[in-house]
Protein backbone atom coordinates (compact mmCIF):
# COMPACT_ATOMS: atom_id res chain seq x y z
CA UNK A 1 0.00 0.00 0.00
CA UNK A 2 1.17 3.27 -0.78
CA UNK A 3 -0.89 6.00 -0.30
CA UNK A 4 1.93 8.38 -1.99
CA UNK A 5 0.70 7.63 -4.87
CA UNK A 6 -2.48 9.31 -4.71
CA UNK A 7 -3.10 13.47 -5.51
CA UNK A 8 -2.08 15.44 -2.59
CA UNK A 9 -1.49 19.04 -2.18
CA UNK A 10 1.25 19.08 1.11
CA UNK A 11 -0.46 22.09 3.03
CA UNK A 12 -0.70 20.75 6.91
CA UNK A 13 1.48 21.23 9.74
CA UNK A 14 2.04 17.95 9.86
CA UNK A 15 2.88 15.80 11.95
CA UNK A 16 0.73 17.19 14.58
CA UNK A 17 1.70 17.09 18.37
CA UNK A 18 1.05 13.86 20.45
CA UNK A 19 1.05 15.22 24.20
CA UNK A 20 0.38 13.54 27.27
CA UNK A 21 -2.52 15.37 29.37
CA UNK A 22 -1.22 14.86 32.96
CA UNK A 23 -3.44 16.97 35.08
CA UNK A 24 -6.14 15.57 33.28
CA UNK A 25 -5.54 11.88 33.73
CA UNK A 26 -4.72 12.75 37.50
CA UNK A 27 -8.45 14.26 37.84
CA UNK A 28 -9.94 11.22 36.66
CA UNK A 29 -7.67 8.98 38.26
CA UNK A 30 -8.00 6.29 35.72
CA UNK A 31 -5.87 5.70 32.48
CA UNK A 32 -3.20 7.57 31.01
CA UNK A 33 -4.38 10.25 28.35
CA UNK A 34 -2.70 11.20 25.53
CA UNK A 35 -4.40 13.83 22.77
CA UNK A 36 -3.72 14.15 19.16
CA UNK A 37 -3.84 17.73 18.40
CA UNK A 38 -5.25 17.99 15.19
CA UNK A 39 -6.36 21.15 16.05
CA UNK A 40 -3.07 22.35 14.54
CA UNK A 41 -3.23 21.53 11.35
CA UNK A 42 -2.82 25.09 10.24
CA UNK A 43 -5.21 26.51 7.87
CA UNK A 44 -7.64 29.20 9.80
CA UNK A 45 -7.15 27.68 13.30
CA UNK A 46 -6.80 23.99 12.09
CA UNK A 47 -8.89 20.98 12.43
CA UNK A 48 -9.46 17.50 11.03
CA UNK A 49 -10.62 18.43 7.62
CA UNK A 50 -7.17 20.30 6.81
CA UNK A 51 -6.05 16.81 6.60
CA UNK A 52 -8.64 15.66 3.73
CA UNK A 53 -8.54 18.95 1.75
CA UNK A 54 -4.90 18.03 0.98
CA UNK A 55 -6.29 15.03 -1.08
CA UNK A 56 -9.63 16.79 -2.21
CA UNK A 57 -7.72 19.89 -3.46
CA UNK A 58 -5.35 18.08 -5.30
CA UNK A 59 -8.16 16.03 -7.34
CA UNK A 60 -9.64 19.47 -7.88
CA UNK A 61 -6.70 20.98 -8.86
CA UNK A 62 -6.09 17.94 -11.15
CA UNK A 63 -9.37 18.46 -13.01
CA UNK A 64 -9.06 21.90 -13.94
CA UNK A 65 -11.34 23.79 -11.22
CA UNK A 66 -11.76 27.07 -11.11
CA UNK A 67 -14.08 26.90 -8.32
CA UNK A 68 -15.56 24.71 -5.39
CA UNK A 69 -18.34 24.35 -3.63
CA UNK A 70 -19.82 22.69 -0.29
CA UNK A 71 -22.00 22.25 2.70
CA UNK A 72 -22.27 21.88 6.29
CA UNK A 73 -24.24 22.89 9.24
CA UNK A 74 -24.23 26.96 10.13
CA UNK A 75 -20.85 26.18 12.38
CA UNK A 76 -19.11 24.02 9.92
CA UNK A 77 -15.56 23.67 10.77
CA UNK A 78 -15.39 22.01 7.15
CA UNK A 79 -16.71 24.70 5.82
CA UNK A 80 -14.64 27.71 7.17
CA UNK A 81 -11.54 25.51 6.28
CA UNK A 82 -12.42 24.81 2.70
CA UNK A 83 -12.85 28.53 2.76
CA UNK A 84 -9.49 29.17 3.30
CA UNK A 85 -7.83 26.50 1.13
CA UNK A 86 -10.06 27.92 -1.84
CA UNK A 87 -8.64 31.45 -1.04
CA UNK A 88 -4.64 30.11 -0.41
CA UNK A 89 -4.94 28.12 -3.77
CA UNK A 90 -7.11 31.04 -5.69
CA UNK A 91 -10.07 29.06 -6.52
CA UNK A 92 -13.72 30.82 -5.92
CA UNK A 93 -15.71 29.18 -3.41
CA UNK A 94 -19.19 28.86 -2.52
CA UNK A 95 -20.70 27.24 0.62
CA UNK A 96 -24.14 26.16 1.33
CA UNK A 97 -24.85 26.16 5.42
CA UNK A 98 -28.20 23.76 6.70
CA UNK A 99 -29.78 24.99 9.97
CA UNK A 100 -29.44 22.53 11.63
CA UNK A 101 -30.42 23.49 15.71
CA UNK A 102 -33.23 26.15 14.54
CA UNK A 103 -30.96 28.90 16.91
CA UNK A 104 -32.08 32.49 16.14
CA UNK A 105 -28.69 33.82 17.37
CA UNK A 106 -27.16 36.08 15.78
CA UNK A 107 -24.03 35.28 17.45
CA UNK A 108 -24.28 31.83 16.47
CA UNK A 109 -25.83 32.79 12.97
CA UNK A 110 -23.29 35.52 12.29
CA UNK A 111 -19.92 34.68 14.63
CA UNK A 112 -17.33 32.23 14.67
CA UNK A 113 -16.92 29.64 11.14
CA UNK A 114 -19.33 31.81 9.88
CA UNK A 115 -17.46 35.02 10.36
CA UNK A 116 -14.47 33.13 8.75
CA UNK A 117 -16.17 32.11 5.62
CA UNK A 118 -16.83 35.37 4.49
CA UNK A 119 -13.36 36.69 5.97
CA UNK A 120 -11.79 34.47 3.70
CA UNK A 121 -13.86 35.64 0.61
CA UNK A 122 -16.77 32.54 0.25
CA UNK A 123 -19.57 33.27 -1.04
CA UNK A 124 -22.98 31.69 0.90
CA UNK A 125 -26.15 30.62 0.46
CA UNK A 126 -28.48 29.44 4.06
CA UNK A 127 -30.74 26.60 3.58
CA UNK A 128 -33.51 25.34 6.60
CA UNK A 129 -32.59 22.48 8.30
CA UNK A 130 -33.37 18.63 7.44
CA UNK A 131 -33.15 19.08 3.31
CA UNK A 132 -30.93 16.73 0.98
CA UNK A 133 -27.86 19.02 1.63
CA UNK A 134 -26.33 16.71 -1.38
CA UNK A 135 -28.67 17.37 -3.26
CA UNK A 136 -28.92 21.03 -2.82
CA UNK A 137 -25.30 21.66 -3.36
CA UNK A 138 -25.46 19.43 -6.84
CA UNK A 139 -28.30 21.40 -8.08
CA UNK A 140 -26.47 24.65 -7.57
CA UNK A 141 -23.02 23.41 -9.01
CA UNK A 142 -25.33 22.30 -12.22
CA UNK A 143 -26.63 25.74 -12.58
CA UNK A 144 -22.69 27.08 -12.08
CA UNK A 145 -21.41 24.94 -14.45
CA UNK A 146 -23.56 25.79 -16.89
CA UNK A 147 -22.60 29.45 -16.73
CA UNK A 148 -19.07 28.46 -17.17
CA UNK A 149 -17.32 27.87 -13.95
CA UNK A 150 -15.82 24.97 -13.45
CA UNK A 151 -16.79 23.43 -10.50
CA UNK A 152 -15.53 20.93 -8.02
CA UNK A 153 -17.79 19.23 -5.41
CA UNK A 154 -17.04 18.50 -1.73
CA UNK A 155 -19.30 16.59 0.46
CA UNK A 156 -20.17 17.43 3.97
CA UNK A 157 -17.03 17.15 6.12
CA UNK A 158 -14.84 16.15 3.40
CA UNK A 159 -16.26 12.66 3.81
CA UNK A 160 -15.81 10.42 0.92
CA UNK A 161 -12.89 7.81 0.09
CA UNK A 162 -10.43 10.56 -1.50
CA UNK A 163 -11.11 12.86 1.77
CA UNK A 164 -10.41 9.95 4.03
CA UNK A 165 -6.98 9.20 2.79
CA UNK A 166 -6.18 12.09 5.19
CA UNK A 167 -6.86 10.00 8.03
CA UNK A 168 -5.39 7.00 6.69
CA UNK A 169 -1.89 9.19 6.14
CA UNK A 170 -2.94 10.32 10.24
CA UNK A 171 -3.32 6.68 11.22
CA UNK A 172 0.00 6.45 10.04
CA UNK A 173 1.19 9.19 11.99
CA UNK A 174 0.28 8.21 14.92
CA UNK A 175 1.80 4.94 14.96
CA UNK A 176 5.14 5.91 14.33
CA UNK A 177 4.90 9.12 16.72
CA UNK A 178 3.99 5.85 19.34
CA UNK A 179 6.58 3.64 18.20
CA UNK A 180 9.31 6.89 18.32
CA UNK A 181 8.14 6.87 22.35
CA UNK A 182 7.80 3.23 23.22
CA UNK A 183 3.80 4.65 23.74
CA UNK A 184 1.52 1.06 23.58
CA UNK A 185 -1.60 2.82 22.37
CA UNK A 186 -4.58 0.58 24.39
CA UNK A 187 -7.11 2.64 22.89
CA UNK A 188 -8.00 5.81 20.37
CA UNK A 189 -10.87 7.43 20.49
CA UNK A 190 -12.81 10.56 18.80
CA UNK A 191 -15.84 12.72 17.91
CA UNK A 192 -17.61 11.18 14.63
CA UNK A 193 -19.77 12.90 12.36
CA UNK A 194 -19.87 12.77 8.98
CA UNK A 195 -17.85 9.79 8.78
CA UNK A 196 -14.56 10.42 6.89
CA UNK A 197 -12.25 10.07 9.95
CA UNK A 198 -13.40 7.67 11.36
CA UNK A 199 -13.42 6.08 8.17
CA UNK A 200 -10.08 6.86 7.25
CA UNK A 201 -8.56 5.43 10.97
CA UNK A 202 -10.19 2.69 10.52
CA UNK A 203 -9.25 1.70 6.92
CA UNK A 204 -5.36 2.62 8.12
CA UNK A 205 -5.26 0.96 11.38
CA UNK A 206 -6.79 -2.43 9.34
CA UNK A 207 -3.85 -1.87 7.06
CA UNK A 208 -1.04 -1.68 9.30
CA UNK A 209 -2.37 -4.54 11.44
CA UNK A 210 -2.39 -2.03 14.41
CA UNK A 211 -4.58 -3.91 17.10
CA UNK A 212 -5.92 -0.99 18.34
CA UNK A 213 -9.40 -0.41 19.54
CA UNK A 214 -11.14 2.97 17.97
CA UNK A 215 -14.01 4.21 19.55
CA UNK A 216 -15.60 7.00 18.01
CA UNK A 217 -18.07 8.94 19.70
CA UNK A 218 -21.07 10.21 18.12
CA UNK A 219 -22.62 13.70 17.49
CA UNK A 220 -25.43 13.50 15.30
CA UNK A 221 -26.89 10.34 13.87
CA UNK A 222 -28.48 6.97 15.54
CA UNK A 223 -25.63 4.30 16.38
CA UNK A 224 -26.21 1.82 13.57
CA UNK A 225 -26.75 4.40 11.27
CA UNK A 226 -23.53 6.34 12.22
CA UNK A 227 -21.59 2.86 12.21
CA UNK A 228 -23.17 2.16 8.95
CA UNK A 229 -22.24 5.26 7.61
CA UNK A 230 -18.60 5.10 8.44
CA UNK A 231 -18.44 0.90 7.64
CA UNK A 232 -19.25 1.58 4.27
CA UNK A 233 -17.20 4.42 3.80
CA UNK A 234 -14.19 2.42 5.40
CA UNK A 235 -14.36 -0.12 2.92
CA UNK A 236 -14.51 2.33 0.01
CA UNK A 237 -11.52 4.08 1.25
CA UNK A 238 -9.82 0.32 1.80
CA UNK A 239 -10.38 -0.46 -1.91
CA UNK A 240 -9.03 2.82 -2.95
CA UNK A 241 -6.23 2.04 -1.20
CA UNK A 242 -5.82 -1.34 -2.68
CA UNK A 243 -6.52 -3.38 0.54
CA UNK A 244 -10.25 -4.25 -0.15
CA UNK A 245 -11.86 -6.65 2.53
CA UNK A 246 -9.16 -5.54 5.54
CA UNK A 247 -12.50 -3.89 6.88
CA UNK A 248 -14.82 -5.90 9.08
CA UNK A 249 -17.93 -4.58 10.30
CA UNK A 250 -17.07 -5.39 14.19
CA UNK A 251 -14.12 -2.92 13.47
CA UNK A 252 -16.46 0.37 13.39
CA UNK A 253 -17.93 0.69 17.15
CA UNK A 254 -19.57 4.48 17.89
CA UNK A 255 -21.27 5.45 20.91
CA UNK A 256 -24.02 7.71 20.32
CA UNK A 257 -25.12 8.53 24.14
CA UNK A 258 -23.43 12.11 23.86
CA UNK A 259 -25.58 13.89 21.36
CA UNK A 260 -27.64 15.32 23.36
CA UNK A 261 -31.09 17.18 22.83
CA UNK A 262 -29.29 16.95 18.82
CA UNK A 263 -27.10 18.28 16.39
CA UNK A 264 -24.77 20.90 17.43
CA UNK A 265 -26.53 21.29 20.77
CA UNK A 266 -24.25 21.10 23.51
CA UNK A 267 -25.35 19.01 26.61
CA UNK A 268 -24.12 19.80 30.16
CA UNK A 269 -21.57 17.05 29.87
CA UNK A 270 -19.88 18.80 26.63
CA UNK A 271 -19.50 22.34 28.46
CA UNK A 272 -17.90 20.30 31.28
CA UNK A 273 -15.70 18.71 29.44
CA UNK A 274 -14.75 21.74 27.48
CA UNK A 275 -14.09 23.57 30.91
CA UNK A 276 -12.18 20.65 32.03
CA UNK A 277 -9.83 20.88 28.99
CA UNK A 278 -9.57 24.72 29.10
CA UNK A 279 -8.83 24.70 33.09
CA UNK A 280 -6.83 21.67 33.16
CA UNK A 281 -4.57 21.54 30.07
CA UNK A 282 -5.04 24.85 28.36
CA UNK A 283 -6.68 23.26 25.57
CA UNK A 284 -9.67 24.43 23.65
CA UNK A 285 -12.28 22.34 22.55
CA UNK A 286 -15.31 23.19 20.35
CA UNK A 287 -19.44 22.32 21.02
CA UNK A 288 -20.58 20.28 18.57
CA UNK A 289 -17.53 17.76 18.20
CA UNK A 290 -14.40 17.69 19.90
CA UNK A 291 -16.62 18.86 23.19
CA UNK A 292 -18.97 15.81 23.06
CA UNK A 293 -16.03 13.47 21.75
CA UNK A 294 -14.40 14.18 25.29
CA UNK A 295 -17.42 14.35 26.86
CA UNK A 296 -18.15 10.72 26.20
CA UNK A 297 -14.19 10.22 26.59
CA UNK A 298 -14.62 11.37 30.57
CA UNK A 299 -17.72 9.58 31.21
CA UNK A 300 -16.94 6.34 30.09
CA UNK A 301 -13.71 6.63 32.02
CA UNK A 302 -16.22 7.48 35.47
CA UNK A 303 -17.73 4.60 34.55
CA UNK A 304 -14.75 2.09 34.52
CA UNK A 305 -14.75 1.35 30.85
CA UNK A 306 -11.47 2.35 30.21
CA UNK A 307 -9.40 0.89 33.02
CA UNK A 308 -6.91 2.53 35.19
CA UNK A 309 -3.02 1.65 33.66
CA UNK A 310 -4.37 1.99 30.06
CA UNK A 311 -3.17 4.39 27.57
CA UNK A 312 -5.57 6.28 25.68
CA UNK A 313 -4.76 8.74 22.89
CA UNK A 314 -8.19 11.37 21.95
CA UNK A 315 -7.82 12.93 18.63
CA UNK A 316 -8.64 16.40 19.17
CA UNK A 317 -10.47 17.23 15.64
CA UNK A 318 -10.47 21.43 15.91
CA UNK A 319 -12.97 23.49 15.98
CA UNK A 320 -12.27 25.80 18.76
CA UNK A 321 -13.25 28.89 16.58
CA UNK A 322 -17.14 27.58 16.88
CA UNK A 323 -16.82 28.56 20.77
CA UNK A 324 -17.65 32.25 19.54
CA UNK A 325 -21.21 31.27 18.40
CA UNK A 326 -21.87 29.80 21.69
CA UNK A 327 -21.71 32.18 24.42
CA UNK A 328 -25.20 31.59 25.50
CA UNK A 329 -25.12 28.17 26.24
CA UNK A 330 -21.97 28.97 28.17
CA UNK A 331 -23.63 31.66 30.24
CA UNK A 332 -26.43 29.82 30.55
CA UNK A 333 -24.33 27.15 32.64
CA UNK A 334 -22.43 29.37 34.75
CA UNK A 335 -26.20 30.76 35.65
CA UNK A 336 -27.41 26.92 36.56
CA UNK A 337 -24.56 26.64 38.70
CA UNK A 338 -24.73 29.66 40.20
CA UNK A 339 -27.77 28.83 41.30
CA UNK A 340 -27.04 25.35 42.86
CA UNK A 341 -24.49 26.95 44.85
CA UNK A 342 -26.96 29.83 46.28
Amino acid sequence: MNIARFPRIHFAHLPTPLERLDRLSKELGGPEIWIKRDDCTGLSTGGNKTRKLEFLMAEAQAQGADMVITQGATQSNHARQTAAIAAKMGFACHILLEDRTGSKDANYNENGNVFLDFLHGATVERRPGGVDMHAEMEAVAATLRAQGRKVYTIPGGGSNPTGALGYVNCAFELLSQANDRSLAIDHIVHATGSAGTQAGLVAGLKAMNANIPLLGIGVRAPKQKQEESVYKLACATAEKLGCAGVVQRADVVANTDYVGKGYGIPAASTIEAIRMFAELEGILLDPVYSGKGAAGLIDLIRKGHFKKGERIVFIHTGGSTALFGYLPAFDAMAHAADQATA
